[in-house]
């Protein structure tokens, strides 16, 4: 028997046998963006006719792919409580901070602890006050922040909540509902006609509980031109009663009046973040 021979088929049979398994493997993750892609168009398409039937403008642009998040476990830093207004030793020049080309050195070098950490949140900074929100990753930890108050041109004091993120808490990543159908679902159920909506936005959001540690689930942010802000859970979109931007407290403070409103998805799930 030729060994040499037969080798060299076998070794040819695996590799056809690999590109065969490739090119399945292929089709099966192209088929499957399609499908994504799909999906998301007709969502889009839902959601436009949702907007023209009650004449709703949509101010912000929404994103088209379908991230993944988990929920996440914070422990405050007990020494930063969000009642105490705190004055700057040294006043922070608001075009130094706010200005254009203010780099994250102004940050880094302020007074402020962990202050470069903190990314300026414009949709809910006032007159007068200007709000930094706690950045994990790349998205914003929407309660936890930093408020900074202007005088004559210079921020002199501030308000802080800083939180660390607990690494020793393993979560997995789940997909989340798109933006498309968190706005859908408010625009269905929850805004009046010719309603505003100004920002739409994904980040982490939770409720006070009486522990050292609490959860954070991903929501969508979505506010509306008359400072109601509401918050969509990103995994079932249960959406939570509106808050208005004046109002909002920070994570660990109770709000009163604000309670999550159940609203089951498909599958009949119910909020995972209900206090």
């Amino acid at each position: 028997m030729n060994w040499s021979r037969a080798k060299t088929i076998l070794i040819c049979s695996f590799l056809m046998l690999n590109m065969i398994l490739g090119f399945q493997l292929w089709s099966t993750n192209r088929s499957n963006q399609t499908e994504i892609a799909l999906d998301t168009s007709g969502t889009v398409e839902e959601l436009n006719n949702a907007l023209r039937n009650k004449n709703i403008r949509l101010m912000d642009e929404l994103p088209t792919d379908q991230p993944k998040m988990k929920v996440i476990t914070v422990k405050y830093d007990d020494n930063m409580k969000p009642s105490e207004l705190k004055t700057l030793k040294t006043p922070i020049n608001m075009s130094n901070l706010l200005g254009k080309g203010a780099s994250k050195e102004v940050q880094a070098q302020s007074e402020i602890p962990n202050f470069g950490l903190y990314q300026l949140d414009s949709a809910i900074s006032r007159k007068g006050v200007y709000v930094f929100t706690q950045i994990y990753g790349k998205n914003p930890l929407f309660d936890v922040r930093v408020e900074l108050s202007e005088n004559n041109g210079e921020i002199t004091s501030y308000r802080q909540v800083y939180v660390e993120v607990e690494s020793g808490v393993e979560q997995t990543e789940q997909k989340l509902i798109p933006a498309q159908l968190a706005v859908r679902s408010l625009v269905d159920n929850y805004l009046s006609d010719g309603a505003i909506i100004t920002e739409v936005r994904l980040g982490y959001h939770g409720q006070p509980y009486n522990s050292e540690t609490q959860p954070m689930f991903p929501h969508w942010r979505i506010r509306i031109d008359n400072g109601d802000i509401y918050y969509v859970q990103a995994f079932n979109g249960a959406v939570e009663s509106p808050q208005k931007e004046s109002e909002l407290a920070p994570f660990g403070t109770q709000v009163d009046g604000v309670k999550t409103t159940d609203n089951p998805d498909k599958n009949g799930d119910k909020s995972t973040d209900k206090k």
